[in-house]
């Protein structure tokens, strides 16, 4: 690889690494949703009865619900933001067509606060609005490339999957086991679920692994601690 100091077409953009960073750490941190969401549901169903059948309607449903809901709530949230980055972007685009000077001085000036000298600030400045002025503008002054804006469907179908497939296991943990230990069994699957999203999440962000798995496992345990109890106070016996 050429080290000359140019951007080659072949090299991904710090930008886009981080992007993809962030998308990996959501379906990390969603997959982990998925696994105490469908584990505090279905042990606390198992703390009530002891009916496969009704421990995995429960099960189901609360997968179903929760991968919709998240869905959901990452389409309205992404939609939001992108909104108001198409909003910036007008705004920004209108500028550019009605005071240009004044823009491409603005651009210097945010250049000069970087460090660099007023000439080469001017005009780098220049050169870059010869080039493309909205991506040039848009990136210095909002932070936003207005050829990678995230896409509300793709964030909604990876939290979907990411939380689906967090779900799955704790579901099957106790609904495949015997009753005498399927409680454990699920217990089991979750800490070891925990432990590998605790480990991945702290390693995307450059955390202390320790501390993130204690984390996540102390969490997962307490919530099928808590909705195990629940499940036993309000359960059903059979005759």
């Amino acid at each position: 690889m050429l080290n000359d100091g140019v951007s080659h077409p072949h090299e991904p953009h710090h930008a886009s690494l981080g992007e993809r960073l962030n998308w990996l750490r959501a379906g990390v941190l969603g997959a982990n949703d998925g696994i105490v969401s469908v584990a505090g549901v279905t042990v606390g169903v198992a703390g009530a009865t002891a009916d496969r059948s009704a421990i995995l309607i429960a099960g189901v449903a609360s997968l179903v619900a929760g991968a919709l809901s998240m869905a959901g709530g990452e389409y309205v949230s992404v939609s939001t933001q992108r909104d108001t980055e198409q909003a910036a972007l007008n705004l920004e685009r209108y500028e550019l067509e009605t005071m240009p000077e004044e823009e491409e001085k603005e651009l210097a000036d945010i250049y000069e606060e970087k460090g660099l000298s007023p000439e080469l600030a001017a005009e780098v400045a220049r050169e870059l609005t010869a080039n493309d002025p909205l991506e040039a503008h848009a990136e210095a002054e909002l932070g936003i490339d207005p050829d990678e804006l995230t896409s509300p469907w793709h964030a909604a179908w990876a939290s979907l999957v990411a939380f689906t497939v967090g779900g799955i296991l704790p579901l099957l943990a106790i609904t495949l086991p015997g009753v005498s230990v399927r409680v454990w069994a699920c217990a089991g699957a979750v800490v070891v679920g925990l432990v590998l999203t605790g480990v991945i999440s702290a390693r995307l962000g450059n955390a202390h692994v320790g501390r993130a798995v204690i984390r996540n496992v102390g969490v997962g345990a307490l919530t099928m601690l808590v909705t195990y109890f629940v499940g036993l106070l309000f359960g059903v016996t059979t005759g």
